[in-house]
């Protein structure tokens, strides 16, 4: 079961520039920066209450992020959604009909398993299931 969401992710072109700028819309600083050789990027993430902002730069221009950036610019990439068993909902989710980009969970940034759902099959949006590493 979803239980909220978990974050927003956008994709940036230039993490310390998106940095300050947050910071100014948010008022708080990144609690925390962190390279995610998986994903080759670099995360940053933001927090105001409950919710979370995680602003992605490419560090390689194979990186998904890079692909991204390339064909629609810098903005919202996916949303995260928390969950408390990563593998029961893959399970669900396949059963109801979703496709997977990755089926199997792998290490994400901010101490989270993730895997994520192909737009194709969530009209259009990109969603990330994460599993806090307990």
């Amino acid at each position: 079961m979803v239980n909220r969401i978990e974050h927003i992710g956008i994709a940036v072109n230039n993490i310390n520039d998106a940095n300050i700028l947050f910071e100014k819309l948010l008022g708080v600083p990144s609690y925390k920066t962190e390279k995610v050789e998986s994903e080759n990027v670099v995360t940053s993430f933001f927090q105001t209450g409950t919710n979370k902002i995680e602003l992605l730069m490419a560090t390689n221009p194979e990186s998904p992020i890079a692909k991204f950036l390339e064909k629609k610019g810098e903005g919202i990439h996916h949303i995260a959604f928390d969950v408390d068993d990563i593998g029961a909902e893959i399970a669900r989710l396949k059963n109801e009909g979703f496709v997977l980009i990755n089926e199997n969970p792998k290490l994400g940034a901010d101490n989270k398993m993730v895997v994520f759902l192909h737009p194709k099959s969530t009209n259009g949006v990109l969603v990330e299931l994460c599993q806090e590493i307990r």
